[in-house]
């Protein structure tokens, strides 16, 4: 009875012991990336009131694609708008809603991201679960924000897929908290840097003493370039680079980056700070290469702006105090960016295709032998607040 009460223990345990263990998150794995603190969960999600939902859309051997939606709060978006704006950093793509949010430069609707050829489907689905809320019944037109990346190198995308029902399934599971990470939602079938990219997401907390604000960031990955790791050259040391064999491959892609605030920001000051996305993409590696939509969408979550009514009166944040928020939103793009790496995991989709997941141990390695791995440990940072140094 004792060795049969072994074998069944055994017979249980070895499944669990061969299940993959998740991946960490760039920081979890010691890739400390710049000087200001993150917030509690390191995400977009830090910013109060935001929510963000996936529907992965995995199907047979081809289907690999689905939709992030990003809410600026839980309420009627349409009713209660927040200010927003856009910056392009190379207009290769398909940003749906862009030209009012930048004319009046408002969200009104919740943003969503899926691939190229489903924005329409994207847009048909904010639309009707807009029509659909209570107090809207008279509304007559809705400027829905979509974005998208090209996943057809491992998704059937001329299926077109993604359907409004999947739109609407997002919407109904967006939530505040931890946002999964890697290859899911939008990010399913997206590649970055030659190795598997997806969703990522970090986010950032000022000072008391410069205003205590939070910038949380949200990606998803699906670009080329030479990938760099706070600034160790990763992508050289693994011998996975664009252009290394002057081939064909372009290093073409998108990069969608959701830059959510709690600081009182002008439409004015949100395209500023949207401004500066790319250059936390840049530290990263990419050069926005001709093919790649790259396109930031900002909003400030301080503040609502009523469908019917006056302009509330806010203190806006001023010109002369907007640097360290611009500090913030490099940081966050650039380690969410991170993160949507090395939370991806293997996909093998269309025609066959694989992409590898980010090598975790030969990236560390490197890391650790330019020595910058656990920094927060060796060099002077800002602390979170309430902490010594």
């Amino acid at each position: 009875m004792r060795y049969l009460f072994f074998f069944l223990s055994l017979v249980t345990f070895l499944p669990l012991m061969a299940q993959p263990t998740s991946s960490p998150r760039a920081r979890e794995a010691g890739v400390d990336v710049g000087i200001l603190p993150p917030g509690p969960l390191n995400a977009i999600t830090d910013v109060r009131g935001v929510l963000v939902g996936h529907q992965t859309v995995w199907r047979g051997d081809s289907v690999r694609t689905g939709v992030t939606v990003i809410k600026p709060h839980a309420g009627n978006v349409y009713q209660q708008k927040v200010p927003a704006a856009i910056h392009l950093g190379n207009a290769f793509g398909k940003l749906a809603g862009s030209t009012q949010l930048q004319e009046l430069g408002n969200l009104e609707t919740p943003i969503a991201l899926t691939n190229t050829l489903s924005v329409a489907a994207a847009v048909r689905g904010l639309v009707n679960y807009t029509l659909a809320q209570p107090g809207n019944e008279a509304v007559r037109s809705v400027n829905a924000v979509a974005g998208e990346t090209n996943d057809g190198y491992l998704n059937d995308i001329r299926g077109m897929h993604v359907q409004e029902q999947d739109v609407l399934a997002a919407l109904q599971a967006a939530k505040a908290g931890p946002v999964e990470e890697g290859a899911v939602g939008a990010g399913t079938g997206t590649v970055c840097y030659g190795f598997k990219g997806g969703i990522g997401t970090a986010s950032r907390k000022l000072p008391d003493a410069l205003g205590g604000y939070t910038v949380g960031v949200l990606v998803q990955s699906n670009f080329g370039g030479i990938l760099t790791i706070n600034g160790a050259p990763v992508g050289r040391e693994l011998d996975q680079f664009w252009l290394q064999q002057f081939t064909k491959e372009t290093g073409d892609g998108s990069c969608m980056m959701i830059v959510a605030t709690d600081a009182p920001l002008s439409p004015r000051n949100l395209e500023r700070l949207a401004k500066r996305a790319p250059l936390g993409l840049a530290r990263t590696g990419s050069v926005m290469s001709n093919g790649s939509g790259d396109f930031v969408i900002a909003f400030s979550t301080a503040y609502r702006l009523p469908h019917d009514g006056p302009m509330p009166a806010v203190m806006l944040v001023g010109n002369d105090d907007m640097s360290p928020l611009f500090l913030a939103v490099v940081e966050a793009t650039e380690e969410a960016v991170y993160n949507s790496l090395f939370k991806a995991k293997t996909v093998t989709g269309h025609n066959g295709r694989t992409v590898e997941a980010l090598p975790i141990d030969p990236t560390l390695a490197v890391l650790r032998r330019y020595n910058l791995l656990h920094l927060h440990k060796r060099l002077p940072g800002i602390p979170p607040q309430g902490t010594k140094k």
